[in-house]
């Protein structure tokens, strides 16, 4: 059997294809709470099997437009449609999606399997039917050793498994996962983020995960939609939410980066020259052009900057002097805050490659920050 994760494997990339049918659809949609406004003119088509992520801050819409797939909320103008049907009306209980709190929302009284069950239960599931399915999830999850154990009795990975099990349980088209995974310790949650992207390919099943965290957003999904106050801002692969923001508020919502504002001196062939105000002249790769005269931000992230004692030769432009003002050891890498003669800071982040240093950068040294013409980008907004 071929290695799904080899090189050969066909892209995923439904979107790009003309003929393919979304199975999740929001048309036009709005969601109003009294004179606030959540979602604004919403539209959005999100693809079976995709593992889509909805990233922004606390109040951007993300929750409700999750919950508007649910049944748990409505909308004030525009309609929800799940695999070629109009579900806006639908009750809850009658639409094939499920959700998964971030609460977990486990019954305290129960045992794991019978949580699992809870479910199937209540539709009137034979009992061997139900042992069967809970029995597939018990293993899918690793939960089986602990099947007799009650919520209280288990860990924080341990709930979260037992609830992402439950919520498998009917074999819903679109599992809803509300921060699922904001309860746990960093590392456990950066364990579980890799298992979550491993069952959702086996199962074969659309993931809509509501995230503020960029990195699980970022390693999980197939594709992110940045929001902000109820508009989607970008919606693109996670290379390139990271690689190509479209606007200053992505570029920063999404990792750490530094922002140089300038004027456009000439911009042709690809290539466009610009100036900051303190006379500094950058040159960067640019797919789209400005205009001449135009105010524009060179936008590069710290770890594609280069840092030295000295003036790199190889380039007369894109390289300016200032001091180490603060540095961050982070053990695989280390930040550091160079304060430029004009007040300004700019990060730059190194790889911790071997273990020593013979004399390593230190505060309040006179270093060099340089980058290469493709090491940032132009943005206009």
């Amino acid at each position: 059997m071929p290695n799904p994760t080899g090189a050969n494997t066909t892209r995923f990339e439904p979107w790009n294809d003309p003929a393919a049918k979304p199975l999740v659809e929001f048309r036009n949609v709005t969601k109003r709470f009294g004179a606030f406004t959540a979602v604004d003119k919403l539209s959005l088509s999100i693809y079976e099997r995709e593992f889509f992520a909805l990233l922004g801050p606390s109040g951007c819409g993300k929750t409700t437009l999750m919950r508007m797939v649910a049944g748990f909320s409505e909308p004030s103008e525009g309609e929800v449609w799940l695999d070629g049907e109009n579900i806006t009306g639908v009750p809850p209980h009658k639409r094939p999606v499920n959700m998964m709190f971030q609460s977990y929302a486990l019954f305290p009284h129960m045992n794991v399997e019978k949580n699992i069950g809870f479910g199937l239960k209540q539709q009137g599931m034979a009992k061997s039917e139900i042992a069967d399915r809970v029995g597939e999830l018990l293993a899918l999850t690793k939960m089986q050793d602990f099947a007799k154990r009650k919520p209280d009795q288990l860990s924080g990975g341990q709930k979260q498994r037992a609830a992402l099990a439950r919520s498998l349980a009917k074999q819903p088209k679109v599992l809803l996962l509300d921060e699922p995974l904001g309860a746990l310790d960093r590392k456990l949650r950066e364990e579980t983020q890799f298992e979550l992207m491993d069952l959702q390919e086996r199962l074969g099943i659309t993931f809509m995960i509501v995230t503020h965290d960029q990195e699980e957003a970022m390693t999980v999904a197939d594709r992110i939609a940045v929001m902000d106050h109820g508009k989607l801002v970008q919606i693109a692969s996670p290379r390139d939410i990271y690689e190509r923001p479209g606007s200053r508020y992505v570029a920063d919502f999404v990792g750490d980066i530094n922002f140089v504002e300038g004027t456009v001196q000439s911009a042709s062939n690809g290539l466009v020259k610009m100036q900051t105000t303190d006379g500094l002249v950058i040159e960067c790769d640019c797919e789209t052009e400005p205009d001449k005269n135009d105010t524009v931000w060179f936008a590069a992230r710290p770890e594609k900057l280069v840092l030295g004692r000295t003036r790199p030769k190889i380039t007369a432009t894109n390289a300016v002097e200032g001091e180490v003002w603060d540095i961050a050891y982070l053990g695989d890498m280390s930040v550091y805050n160079i304060r430029l003669d004009n007040g300004e800071i700019l990060k730059v982040s190194q790889l911790n490659a071997s273990r020593t240093t013979e004399a390593p950068i230190t505060w309040e040294e006179r270093v060099w920050v340089s980058w290469t013409k493709d090491a940032g980008m132009v943005l206009t907004s």
